[in-house]
């Protein structure tokens, strides 16, 4: 059986717009064969997902999510093409599990282009010193902090993350799938996520300061 190279995944993405593991599925399915790589995914209509994706959504939801009680919140919106679309039940559960996913892994940022360039470097400037702490050669740590890199983004950026209810495929992929599934260009715009007490200074009691203040 042919290698499936990270490379052969990457273009019949780039040719395709289907998510990363249905590219690897297809190549898997067909041998290494790109074209009838392509050929498969477009039998199963995930090839069609690259053309909707440059059309406009304007249309969509906004959902609110309450998790443990009333300490976490989400608040999320999904965009899609039509109106009629967002009024279906497979929209509304997509954006449903996109908020829960939120609630569960907290991501800072919708996709890598948005973590600030300060930040970035701050990253790769500590995973780089980490490196030499373990006594890596620096002739490889500029490969390590890459490959660091990109475990960092899949950490702090919602795209990337691993589906929390499918771990074999990202948000992006899940997008992807959807686009394909519902016949509509689908995109996540914004959210924000609300955990309570977050960003509050509690006070710490000193309990003998607070009985030596009555013995004064």
């Amino acid at each position: 059986m042919a290698e499936i190279t990270a490379a052969l995944v990457k273009e019949l993405r780039e040719r395709t717009g289907a998510g990363m593991m249905d590219c690897k599925k297809a190549l898997s399915a067909t041998d290494g064969d790109l074209e009838k790589a392509i050929d498969f995914l477009r039998e199963k209509g995930l090839a069609a997902a690259a053309k909707k994706a440059g059309r406009v959504a304007a249309e969509g939801l906004v959902e609110a999510y309450i998790h443990g009680g009333g300490r976490i919140g989400v608040l999320v919106e999904v965009n899609c093409e039509t109106d009629f679309v967002a009024k279906t039940d497979a929209f509304k559960e997509l954006v449903k599990d996109i908020a829960m996913h939120i609630a569960a892994t907290n991501p800072s940022y919708l996709k890598r282009e948005e973590v600030p360039t300060a930040e970035l470097e701050h990253e790769q400037a500590v995973l780089a010193e980490q490196a030499r702490n373990e006594g890596k050669p620096e002739k490889i740590i500029e490969k390590m902090v890459a490959g660091r890199i990109e475990k960092y983004y899949k950490e702090v950026c919602l795209m990337e993350q691993p589906f929390v209810k499918d771990p074999d495929k990202t948000i992006s992929d899940l997008i992807t799938e959807s686009i394909a599934k519902i016949g509509e260009n689908i995109s996540i715009r914004r959210f924000t996520r609300y955990q309570l007490g977050e960003g509050i200074e509690k006070k710490e009691e000193n309990f003998a300061e607070e009985v030596m203040s009555f013995v004064k």
